[in-house]
């Protein structure tokens, strides 16, 4: 079995260092490049797994690459883990809309963001498991051809929108905690930001259009997909 690749674009030789070390001896094969230019360069050639990508790059910054990365045929499925230095919410926000996967501040125990690490990978793999469609009241996920429909037409999701979306939809009418949907979509362990779902179903009920309000919010618990 081959192993996984993940790139790092990051300008700090150190941590570039302590991460290239650690992901190595858990087996995953390491790219890394210094410059946003170059490891947008690097990773549209390499196609990654996954690319640990800093928001502040000489060059060009994380969130461009992250644009550029989810609007490519050959690279939108690439899971993305940003760094920042900063840890203001607004930053977060924007990442996540640019479709990054997960969000972690400077500084971090490496332990933790490693865990983050395999935690999307596995995503990706059960998404790449054997087909299955789900639907509801007009709104269909193809796993397959990982593609979201609302009455026929494909509408644009990014990947935590989509595991979101698929979610809800497997279990119409159960109720979800915040905390059980950022597992589900993202990975997240119990002490991350449970107001960062609700950016993105503000985010997936926009995007639903017209059926936006089949995804029902249930007071001081989570959401839920409207049952038949």
């Amino acid at each position: 079995m081959s192993k996984q690749t993940i790139l790092i674009v990051e300008d700090e030789p150190s941590l570039v260092e302590v991460l290239s070390y650690n992901l190595e001896k858990e087996g995953f094969n390491v790219l890394s490049e210094s410059d946003g230019r170059a490891g947008l360069e690097r990773a549209l050639h390499s196609v990654p797994d996954l690319v640990i990508l800093d928001l502040m790059l000489p060059g060009m910054d994380g969130l461009q690459i992250c644009a550029q990365l989810r609007s490519d045929s050959r690279t939108k499925g690439i899971r993305i883990l940003m760094l920042t230095a900063r840890s203001e919410e607004t930053d977060e926000v924007v990442g996540f809309s640019m479709g990054a996967d997960d969000y972690v501040a400077k500084p971090f125990k490496v332990r933790p963001l490693i865990h983050r690490v395999k935690a999307l990978l596995r995503r990706r793999e059960q998404e790449e498991s054997p087909a299955e469609t789900v639907s509801a009241h007009g709104v269909e996920i193809d796993q397959t051809r990982h593609a979201a429909y609302v009455n026929g037409t494909e509408i644009e999701l990014t990947p935590t929108e989509f595991r979101l979306l698929l979610s809800l939809l497997r279990q119409p009418g159960r109720t979800f905690s915040r905390l059980e949907l950022l597992d589900d979509s993202r990975g997240f362990d119990a002490n991350a930001m449970e107001r960062t779902i609700d950016v993105h179903v503000r985010a997936l009920r926009k995007k639903l259009g017209e059926v936006g309000d089949l995804v029902e919010t249930v007071r001081g618990i989570g959401y839920r997909f409207k049952r038949v």
